[in-house]
Formats: C-alpha cells, sequence, structure tokens
C-alpha cells in the first residue's frame, strides 16, 4: 500500500504509513509543532524522516495493543526520541510471548522496550482531546484512540474495513470483541473515521450499517 498524508483539519494531521512484514497502519496524529505516534508495527526510517522534515517534536507513542506487528518499530523511535510509550497494562503479558517479542511464523524479533500503562478515559495530546477506549477481544488490553475533534478513532486490530479482528490468539474472545465494537466503537458518530490496524480506512456508520459480522448487514 502507499504511505499518504491521509487527513486534515482545522490545524489537526494525519499521516498514514504501512509498516512492516504485515503491512500495519502507524498513524501519526500531529499539528505544526508536535506528533504522536500509534502502532509503529516496523522499521520506522520513513517515520523518523517525516518528523525531520517537517520540525516536528514527537511527544508520545501509543499502541493499540501489544503484538509484535504493532510494536516492531517501538524502541527504535524511543531510541531516536526519548518520548514515553503507553499501552495496556492488561496486554503486558504479551512481551514475554511470541506474539508480543516476535518470532512467530519467523516473523523478526521486536527489540525490547518498556512502556507506561494508561488508564481508560479522557486524556490530552497535542492540546486535543483523546478518549482511550477499552476495547478488548483482540487481545485482553486492547484499546482505541478516539479524538473527537478530529472525528477519527485508531481502532488497532478491533474493526476493519467489512471485517474485525481475530479471536483466536491465546487471550482473545469473540463475544468480548464483539461487545468491544458494539457497545464502544458504534457508539460513537457515524461520520467518524475509523483507522484500523491493516487495511483501508472506514467510517463508524458504515461498518455498523454494512460489517458482515456485527452490523446491521448481519440481520439479513
Amino acid at each position: 500500500m502507499k504511505n499518504k498524508p491521509a487527513y486534515s483539519k482545522d490545524r489537526m494531521h494525519i499521516a498514514v504509513f504501512f509498516l512492516g512484514p504485515l503491512e500495519t497502519t502507524c498513524c501519526l496524529v500531529h499539528d505544526d509543532r508536535e506528533c504522536i505516534v500509534i502502532d509503529p508495527g516496523g522499521e520506522s526510517s520513513q517515520v523518523i524522516m517525516y518528523l525531520k522534515e517537517r520540525g516536528l517534536n514527537l511527544t508520545h507513542i501509543l499502541c493499540t495493543h501489544l503484538h509484535f506487528d504493532h510494536t516492531m518499530g517501538v524502541q527504535e523511535l524511543v531510541e531516536a526520541f526519548g518520548v514515553p510509550v503507553h499501552a495496556s497494562e492488561a496486554d503486558r503479558y504479551l512481551l514475554q510471548s511470541e506474539l508480543g517479542r516476535g518470532g512467530v511464523w519467523g516473523m523478526p524479533l521486536v527489540k525490547s522496550f518498556e512502556f507506561q500503562g494508561i488508564e481508560h478515559g479522557e486524556h490530552s495530546f497535542l492540546d486535543a482531546r483523546c478518549d482511550v477506549l477499552p476495547t478488548p477481544g483482540h487481545t485482553p488490553g486492547g484499546l482505541s484512540f478516539y479524538f473527537p475533534g478530529l472525528e477519527a478513532v485508531f481502532a488497532g486490530d478491533t474493526l476493519f474495513y467489512r471485517s474485525i479482528g481475530r479471536s483466536d490468539f491465546p487471550g482473545g474472545n469473540q463475544t468480548v470483541l464483539e461487545r468491544s465494537i458494539r457497545e464502544r466503537l458504534f457508539s460513537l458518530p457515524e461520520n467518524t473515521r475509523v483507522y484500523s490496524g491493516h487495511g483501508p480506512a472506514t467510517s463508524i456508520g458504515d461498518e455498523r450499517r454494512n460489517n458482515p459480522y456485527v452490523g446491521d448487514f448481519k440481520r439479513f
């Protein structure tokens, strides 16, 4: 997939990069001065170049969950910019497994990193409100990051365009995953743009109507 600046609203911008062997969606949310990175899932040279070309100060790294394909580039960015990493404490155990540290299916190992647990609820990044939503099911500690001012949610591997995340990995739960989508994500405004962990972006309204697993389409 082609990496591209994806969206702008007022002073805020979203840039999307598809990183690593599984083309994980890595999103940069930034204004004209500062930036956060969500799910750096591969070698981060493109991200670093983007930041340096625009003179952006990286302030935080956020992880929707701690599977290897969403964290491969975390430590590289930490070493380059010295910023804190935030993820769910409920996923910490994954860093002791192949799904977290890499090596599964012959994939590269993840360079170890430290992170701080982040509480559910309202936070502020880039002077903008960010609601940290608990969306477990793909992993026990799955998170989605909703920015009301951007009309965007970063949902990791919970919700995809016309699909949902896997729940057959250790710690996954199909019933919990579907509940997370219906109760947490589908409660957001329907024009909210959904940036998924893999594949194209979609919207809450579109998936609420047409997703064959959890949307109205399932009734037919």
